[in-house]
């Protein structure tokens, strides 16, 4: 039997009064209390298809990329911006029309520019002046856009804390990766946002993806990163 505990029970509720279960798939979203999560798996004891403790990782892509790092898991080269506030002046990071160089690494562009905050969507790629430069954003869905194009914008953003990272050519295909435990993996792919940001939709309004077959090296890749973070 699966029962749905929904906004109201999760969010004002005291756990005490959740329902009971013999097995939670609890995963966090924006305005998930995950801390009160917590406590009802210590208070019930049910079986978790994904830890919770390991969530608070997923907020900061920094410790996302260090603990895939140490789960052997292959990522871009990249480096970290941190401000403590907006417009911060950084010893250490450079910017010229088609490079930055932070705490000495070069990033020429085409590079990616990411937020820290897990939470937030809006990634950016900056173009060269000898493809016309400029830079493109990358957004979660709206309608049936997920990418807009600036031809005038150069210059990185100065108003937080970004990874910076190699820009990696994928023929304009991105692949989604969903598991089932450590040994089930099941990938998708879909056109990427890169293109032209506009979203593929079949007829019943479904964004267009095609099924693909991992190689074992990928379907390990996913099996570490499935144990790395613990979530099934």
């Amino acid at each position: 039997q699966i029962i749905i505990f929904g906004d109201k029970v999760i969010l004002e509720d005291p756990i005490e009064s959740w329902p009971l279960c013999d097995c939670l798939i609890a995963f966090y979203s924006a305005g998930y209390p995950l801390e009160k999560a917590e406590k009802y798996a210590v208070l019930r004891r049910p079986f978790l298809v994904n830890e919770l403790d390991p969530q608070y990782l997923l907020h900061d892509r920094s410790k996302v990329y260090e603990h895939l790092k140490l789960f052997g898991v292959p990522v871009p080269t990249y480096a970290v911006v941190r401000r403590e506030h907006p417009n911060q002046e950084l010893n250490y990071f450079i910017e010229q029309d088609d490079f930055i160089e932070i705490h000495g690494k070069r990033f020429c562009k085409p590079f990616v520019e990411k937020p820290i905050d897990g939470d937030d969507h809006n990634i950016m790629i900056y173009y060269p002046s000898y493809a016309g430069g400029g830079m493109k954003e990358l957004f979660r869905k709206v309608g049936n856009r997920s990418s807009e194009f600036y031809p005038e914008v150069r210059k990185v953003r100065r108003d937080g804390s970004y990874i910076y990272e190699e820009f990696m050519p994928t023929g304009g295909t991105d692949v989604k990766v969903y598991t089932i435990g450590p040994g089930y993996a099941h990938a998708e792919a879909r056109k990427s946002p890169v293109v032209d940001g506009v979203v593929m939709r079949n007829s019943d309004g479904k964004e267009v993806r095609y099924p693909v077959l991992l190689t074992p090296t990928e379907k390990q890749i996913a099996r570490n990163v499935c144990q790395a973070f613990r979530q099934a």
